[in-house]
């Protein structure tokens, strides 16, 4: 496909209204940013034609920028906001998106020149102080991702409606095993908490129900925790199907509110929700739950722990579009976090970033042959692009290395061990 034959979408500026333009950015500004773009893409195994201009890169995966000033007017005023709005915009394009993203994911750390980056806060922007996830402010954060609509979910995922990383036996991986990639990680994550007959089961981030279901099929008693109304509502009715009513509780509940004490307690991708200034409090929170002699099946997205030290009050696309108040952590951070504010040991970790870029590729794929149900749900081509770029972008994370997903398992003292 030639740039002539792309063309942008268009773009409501009710809703979209940081996309519908290019900021107003003075021209020398836009040209010291584009003489800087260019020198940085120019550097990377790339090859990035440009409308109207030479192509520059050292040859790979293929990147059409349709509107140079509009893109460099964007990521000089807004960074890898603007990035991500340009291409929300149509204003750049790749016939493989996920493979030009992987480029640029593998060299996140020198993308911006090293006397940039130790001046990142002057130029980066801020975080809004509204996305701190204080109890409040975490309804509403969560409630604008997850309460989107079940439908829309249900269109990508899988029969399970799992919004996580799936386990698989091999790659590439098919879409048709997918269900039974998901049942493989559930099944792993209530093995590590010793879920089974009796087991008082705490879950903190429901999801559609799935990990709740499987484990009150193995006999556990589940007391399971969401902030998201659209979650909760459908999670009830699957578990109100399945006969299950007497073994599975779910309630509308920030972690921080949790009672009661539980043998075991699992949390899948939910730490990334928290924020940085609240994972003591998260943490000591499973700690608190936890009955002695428990177990904690945790999984988490982590990124390295120097970009995450580096970009930690740094407002980001994904932020600003898909997760309100999201911070991914380090293992250094989860790990420090967890010997400095509980009581909790770390007796496993293993990574499997591979198996989370499979199942990204199979959502991305599932979710651009349904764009036509996805436009009959009330979403516009701004939305489709914006979600494409953010499931493609996060493909890139782990196909690059960039991003890892780990499980973890922890355990507690027993009362004997915790009074001496």
């Amino acid at each position: 496909m030639t740039t002539a034959e792309l063309r942008p979408p268009a773009v409501d500026p009710a809703r979209w209204p940081d996309v519908a333009a290019p900021p107003r950015a003075a021209w020398p500004r836009t040209a010291a940013a584009g003489a800087l773009v260019r020198r940085a893409l120019g550097r990377l195994p790339l090859w990035v034609r440009y409308a109207g201009d030479e192509p520059v890169g050292r040859g790979g995966p293929v990147l059409d920028v349709l509107d140079p000033r509009a893109f460099h007017a964007r990521i000089g005023s807004r960074g890898l906001i603007g990035f991500g709005e340009s291409y929300m915009a149509g204003e750049w394009d790749a016939p493989d998106p996920v493979a030009a993203l992987t480029v640029l994911a593998s060299h996140a750390a020198d993308l911006v020149p090293e006397p940039l980056q130790r001046l990142r806060r002057l130029w980066a922007p801020r975080r809004p102080g509204g996305q701190r996830n204080t109890p409040d402010a975490a309804r509403s954060n969560v409630s604008r991702h997850y309460d989107l609509s079940n439908d829309l979910f249900a269109l990508f995922l899988d029969d399970t409606l799992t919004y996580s990383s799936a386990v698989f036996r091999g790659f590439p991986a098919r879409q048709d095993l997918l269900a039974s990639a998901q049942h493989r990680k559930i099944d792993r994550l209530l093995d590590l908490a010793g879920a089974g007959a009796g087991t008082r089961l705490l879950e903190i981030g429901t999801g559609w129900g799935e990990l709740a279901l499987r484990a009150a099929a193995r006999g556990a008693h589940v007391t399971s925790l969401t902030l998201s109304q659209e979650q909760r509502d459908l999670a009830r009715n699957r578990v109100r199907a399945a006969g299950a009513d007497d073994r599975v509780r779910i309630e509308l509940c920030d972690y921080r509110e949790a009672r009661g004490t539980y043998d075991a307690v699992v949390s899948v991708e939910m730490v990334e929700a928290v924020g940085a200034e609240f994972w003591p409090r998260y943490f000591r929170t499973l700690d608190e739950r936890l009955a002695p002699g428990g177990r904690v099946a945790l999984q988490a997205i982590t990124m390295p722990h120097d970009r995450m030290l580096a970009t930690r009050d740094t407002f980001t696309w994904i932020q600003k579009y898909i997760f309100p108040g999201g911070q991914l952590p380090s293992t250094e951070a989860v790990e420090h976090t967890v010997r400095d504010h509980t009581r909790l040991t770390l007796a496993r970790r293993d990574g499997f970033g591979a198996h989370y870029a499979e199942t990204l590729r199979l959502w991305r794929e599932r979710f651009t042959e349904r764009a036509d149900a996805v436009a009959a749900l009330g979403f516009d081509d701004t939305f489709r692009r914006m979600w494409t770029f953010y499931l493609a972008y996060s493909e890139a994370g782990f196909r690059s290395g960039y991003l890892d997903v780990q499980q973890y398992l922890f355990t507690k003292p027993t009362e004997k061990e915790l009074s001496r």
